[in-house]
């Protein structure tokens, strides 16, 4: 893929989620066998830890949609390489169970094959996500 396909893949892929559409429907996105990666404490979060396969995401989209409230979702910047599309920004969530705001940074890494994303890997502050999300 070109640097230009990658950040068009990553583009669709962040309309598609702010337009929120279906777990499933984002899941195309990706390739059957993607590796889904979002290290951290993975005994607080569902979607924190290593997946693999497109249920990876629909679990990981399913789980924060139904666990979070979106606040602020701000991307400052897309970027890319033949093999990857980076995506640099800025989030801000509330915890549904404890009402807690977390505020992190984030880079969410992903690798491309043909047209489809073959790993993500979301790189944030999870301890402060996770410790959010404890009562």
């Amino acid at each position: 893929m070109t640097q230009t396909q990658n950040v068009s893949i990553a583009r669709d892929l962040l309309a598609a989620l702010a337009e929120g559409r279906r777990p499933e429907a984002v899941a195309t996105l990706f390739d059957d066998d993607v590796l889904f990666e979002i290290p951290g404490d993975t005994g607080v979060l569902p979607w924190i830890g290593h997946r693999t396969g497109r249920s990876a995401v629909t679990h990981f989209i399913a789980s924060t949609r139904a666990m979070t409230e979106l606040l602020t979702f701000d991307v400052e910047e897309v970027l890319a390489s033949d093999a990857r599309a980076v995506i640099v920004g800025e989030l801000a969530s509330r915890m549904k169970a404890t009402d807690k705001v977390v505020e992190t940074a984030f880079a969410i890494v992903l690798t491309i094959s043909g047209d489809r994303i073959i790993r993500f890997q979301m790189l944030e502050d999870s301890f402060a996500v996770s410790l959010a999300a404890r009562a």
